[in-house]
């Protein structure tokens, strides 16, 4: 079996916070399906590596060990002002991977924007993104 791919679905797993059955569920399988994947016991099929590679956001090629970089095409632009007053949590990243996934889908499918205007607009989003974090931890001031 393939050790590597083990290792590398734990690792990405812990490091996202996100318990198996989590995944499991996420990718239409039984909890000791996906455990068999993290053990060694089992191989995912090509159809399963992909699911895999959506969920956590990362190249199958990464997931089977043949490269060291993620491709994750979005890149965390986490504003300083941000984490310097909240911790940044494994939930906190995947919300903004998912909304920027979004947002990239939602204004780019045509490719009408040039890369500045692209820019643009996906900082808008991020600064969008973080702002509205940033007043869901507030707390009442009445409390």
């Amino acid at each position: 079996m393939n050790t590597k791919i083990s290792s590398i679905l734990k690792t990405l797993r812990s490091m996202n916070g996100i318990k198996q059955e989590d995944v499991a569920k996420a990718i239409g399988i039984s909890k000791s399906g996906y455990g068999y994947y993290e053990q060694g016991r089992s191989m995912p099929d090509p159809e399963m590596l992909l699911k895999l590679s959506k969920f956590f956001n990362v190249s199958v090629d990464y997931l089977l060990g043949n490269t060291d970089e993620i491709h994750s095409k979005i890149e965390l632009n986490i504003p300083q002002e941000y984490a310097n007053k909240y911790k940044i949590t494994p939930k906190d990243k995947k919300q903004y991977i998912e909304h920027m996934k979004k947002a990239n889908e939602a204004f780019f499918m045509n490719d009408e924007f040039d890369e500045e205007d692209k820019k643009e607009i996906l900082d808008t989003m991020n600064e969008i993104f973080w702002k509205a974090k940033s007043m869901n931890k507030r707390k009442p001031k009445d409390e």
